[in-house]
């Protein structure tokens, strides 16, 4: 990561146990973008475990462990941005490791939300949900090359997104037990799609007024 900018702010890097788990990534010889592929990984095996709901109504423990392994691809996130900053291993190609997983992640993630949805519209707004998921990074990427700064605001950027996609995971099987599974699967994906959208929006809107007041 060339451009400190860029960084997510994040209260979790100053915690103990952060610089802790960096501190040992960086003795066991860890690379950055070792790290981001990681995260992809991560997020492709929760992806495959959510559409495997889908096709196996029984397994509610399935979502149980996408929830562990959304949550295993934001520590990733968080530490190959401490393992290139404050461990001083960034690379010239690090941007492009720091950004590439991330867009596949949240693809992945959101669309096998939708096809696992037994609502009509479920892959709709999955496929909706994911491409407005690229569309915030866009803005924000193209907003920085124009502004010199990346504009992080939500409501739902990424981090905010994986927690409500988290949150689903563990209140699927619980959804599951009282019989409501799919009226929450659906509710939780239009809020995603509100939210994305949204985020879109006030992003473009900041975006412009920061260029017209440079002018």
């Amino acid at each position: 990561m060339t451009d400190t900018s860029a960084r997510r702010p994040l209260k979790s890097r100053a915690t103990s146990w952060a610089q802790g788990l960096a501190l040992l990534l960086l003795k066991m010889r860890a690379t950055p973008n070792a790290v981001s592929v990681f995260s992809l990984v991560f997020a492709l095996a929760a992806a495959t475990l959510i559409l495997s709901t889908s096709c196996c109504p029984q397994g509610t423990w399935l979502w149980l462990i996408a929830a562990v392994f959304i949550q295993l691809r934001l520590l990733c996130n968080l530490m190959d941005g401490m393992l290139a900053v404050e461990g001083g291993l960034g690379t010239a190609d690090g941007d492009l490791y720091n950004e590439m997983p991330d867009r596949l992640a949240d693809v992945a993630l959101l669309a096998a939300t939708g096809y696992a949805s037994s609502h009509p519209q479920g892959v709709l707004l999955g496929w909706i949900a994911a491409c407005g998921a690229l569309l915030t990074a866009y803005i924000r990427m193209h907003g920085a090359t124009l502004t010199k700064h990346h504009d992080f605001r939500g409501p739902l950027a990424k981090p905010q997104r994986m927690a409500i996609l988290t949150g689903l995971c563990l209140l699927m099987p619980i959804a599951s037990h009282l019989g409501h599974p799919d009226r929450l699967h659906f509710w939780t994906l239009l809020v995603l799609v509100v939210g994305i959208w949204l985020t879109v929006a006030l992003r473009l809107i900041h975006l412009s007024r920061t260029l017209r007041a440079k002018s």
